[in-house]
């Protein structure tokens, strides 16, 4: 049988920030996002757009996964799922673009 005790000892170990800490990575987002359109304005960075934009990209997704999707108070297995899910991505993305810039140079 479950104790209600149990119940609310387990809540208190991972209790969850409040909405101070949300309007903060709210916050945080905005800039991120200001900061990945003010670089595609930036002609001397066109050359490394498309890995910093992955880049900071990648900080969002993982801040909203952190944060929004309550992954910072879950078990560490979900963590390293994500962690193995994002590298996945990166690794296909890449695989993809190499692929097509290939072809890309091929029929030119």
């Amino acid at each position: 049988m479950i104790d209600v005790e149990d119940i609310e000892l387990a809540e208190e170990r991972h209790s969850h920030p409040g909405p101070k800490a949300y309007v903060q990575i709210a916050i945080i987002l905005a800039i991120i996002t200001s900061i990945e359109v003010a670089i595609y304005y930036i002609p001397f960075l066109h050359p490394v757009l498309a890995p910093v934009l992955i880049a900071l990209s990648v900080l969002k997704f993982a801040l909203v996964a952190l944060w929004f999707m309550h992954l910072r108070f879950d078990s560490k297995l979900f963590f390293w799922l994500f962690i193995g899910g994002i590298i996945l991505a990166i690794v296909v993305f890449a695989v993809v673009l190499t692929v097509m810039n290939a072809r890309l140079a091929a029929a030119a």
